[in-house]
């Protein structure tokens, strides 16, 4: 089961005794034999502030499970890393593209390969997500960084390291391509830490914990290839 993040209003798991207060402390008239009600018959509640101006809820545990679930609105953090992420593997996919003629290693051709394979269809899965969310105009915008400084996200080459790389061959190209794609993975992980931290959407998250999965699995293999 995935754990919301804090960035929701936050739901207080209170006891029996804290819940009957909540409901009852003004009652006067109260039944003193044990008529008092609870939020539910297990003795747990859960107090859910509202919006402002509006006054909290008492749920049962199930109904506050049932409005988490239903909860996973985008908030701009999860926008934003779809928009910085689609352009971030864009650059990867521009450094895997060169490996074919330059590179030396075969196991450096088999990982840009694997690379390729799975980035191309995050990013698919990614302008489907923008689209799907109202954001077309930047699901179709892939290359041109979406209004975020292209090499301010974390882990990206600059234009100068994509120079030099384009220029390597063999041995010298398959040690720069493995220094410059791990220092990129590396970025991506931040990226997708931030967005598990600070999004809202349940699918941005899913995302994010498979390029984490991924890429750090595919940061050891370039280490053991230095």
């Amino acid at each position: 089961m995935l754990v919301r993040r804090t960035s929701r209003a936050p739901l207080v798991v209170t006891s029996l005794a804290a819940t009957v207060l909540v409901l009852t402390g003004c009652d006067s008239g109260s039944d003193s034999g044990g008529g008092r009600k609870s939020a539910d018959a297990s003795g747990s509640s859960v107090i859910a502030p509202g919006m402002p101006g509006e006054a909290a809820e008492t749920l049962s545990a199930a109904e506050a499970e049932e409005r988490r679930a239903e909860d996973d609105s985008p908030n701009s953090a999860d926008f934003t890393y779809a928009q910085m992420m689609i352009e971030h593997h864009g650059q990867a996919l521009e450094m895997t593209e060169l490996v074919s003629e330059r590179a030396d290693s075969a196991k450096v051709k088999g990982l840009a390969e694997r690379i390729t394979a799975a980035q191309q269809p995050e990013i698919a899965a990614m302008e489907g997500w923008l689209k799907s969310n109202g954001d077309e105009k930047q699901a179709g915008s892939r290359g041109h960084a979406h209004g975020h400084q292209h090499e301010a996200m974390p882990g990206m080459a600059t234009e100068a390291q994509l120079k030099e790389l384009r220029a390597a061959r063999g041995t010298a190209f398959d040690q720069l391509f493995l220094k410059l794609m791990i220092t990129h993975h590396d970025g991506a992980i931040t990226m997708a830490t931030d967005v598990k931290a600070q999004g809202n959407n349940i699918l941005i998250e899913e995302m994010a914990d498979d390029v984490i999965a991924q890429q750090a699995s595919e940061i050891g293999r370039m280490r053991q290839m230095q």
